[in-house]
């Protein structure tokens, strides 16, 4: 589950995860195209002048464009691996674990996006990249957001995939549409303990999917979620995060921007829509009706033909 701290009902949220479960369980997985065993043995882990270590994986020609690929809460680079066969073959691909996540670092501060913004911008000194694309998902999002605002020097373009703005005057839901209902995650994660079991019930909705996703993929992902201690899952949530003003940053954001949405998202809706595309008018707007918040897991031949032409396009 890759969700972003908002004002929710985890009963709800809950709720929709064990449906989506459900109607999963009817269909057959497709496959990923990714060896697992070779993706995760081919991570490396870099050490920062800021004294944080990043686990990431640097594919693709080492003389092709760098996009660099930033998960959300809970996940690590094997978040992208659905997605990965449908990129172009032309690109460098860097997949980062955030610090907090998969075999980063794990602090117990400090976790402002700003903090993880500079973490990205730290490795990719050290792969001496000078230039890079940043495309995020949820939590990873604002981190890309983040890094474009503060270097937009080292920014060529930027892809915000299921990403929010914030609050935006004027961004209110439009009349009779319905929107994603407030989901409190904190008041579920402070019942965690340590160590968390991946198997449990909790962890297996956290990771529902609604449409099927393989299995050994899913399990990978809890069991690296469960190895974050719950102090850090709070501390992502509450230091910084979750009261981020992104409008007051935003204008600084000029690289050009792609806009990924999938309409049946149970997190962001209209309003986090609207709120980006309000401050980022010139951006580009991919709204995938049948899609949720996963939209790379659910559909990522879709997703990757929306993102591949965006970032090509100048070269």
């Amino acid at each position: 589950m890759t969700a972003l701290l908002t004002r929710r009902t985890p009963t709800r949220l809950l709720a929709a995860l064990c449906l989506w479960s459900i109607a999963s369980l009817a269909l057959a997985a497709p496959p990923l195209g990714v060896d697992l065993n070779q993706f995760d043995q081919a991570k490396k882990v870099a050490a920062l002048p800021n004294g944080i270590s990043l686990g990431y994986i640097d594919q693709g020609p080492k003389d092709g464009p760098a996009v660099v690929l930033i998960h959300g809460y809970t996940d690590n680079a094997r978040d992208w691996v659905p997605l990965l066969p449908y990129l172009d073959k032309h690109l460098r691909i860097i997949l980062v674990d955030i610090r907090g996540h998969g075999q980063s670092s794990k602090p117990e501060c400090c976790y402002d996006r700003v903090d993880f913004a500079y973490d990205v911008r730290l490795l990719l000194d050290v792969l001496k990249i000078k230039q890079a694309d940043i495309v995020g998902h949820s939590l990873g999002s604002l981190i890309a957001q983040t890094f474009a605002e503060y270097w937009p020097e080292r920014t060529r373009h930027v892809v915000l995939v299921s990403s929010t703005g914030g609050a935006r005057a004027g961004c209110e839901a439009p009349t009779g549409q319905t929107e994603p209902a407030s989901m409190d995650f904190r008041s579920e994660i402070v019942k965690l303990t340590d160590p968390i079991d991946p198997e449990s019930p909790f962890m297996i909705e956290w990771y529902a999917s609604p449409t099927p996703v393989d299995e050994d993929f899913l399990r990978r992902q809890r069991k690296d979620a469960a190895g974050i201690p719950v102090k850090v899952w709070l501390a992502v949530l509450d230091q910084g995060l979750s009261g981020s003003d992104l409008q007051s940053t935003l204008p600084k954001l000029t690289a050009p921007t792609l806009l990924i949405w999938g309409e049946q998202d149970p997190i962001f809706g209209a309003k986090d829509r609207c709120s980006l595309i309000k401050a980022l008018p010139t951006a580009t707007v991919k709204l995938f009706k049948e899609l949720g918040h996963n939209s790379f897991w659910e559909d990522p031949q879709a997703v990757a033909d929306t993102i591949n032409p965006f970032l090509l396009k100048a070269l």
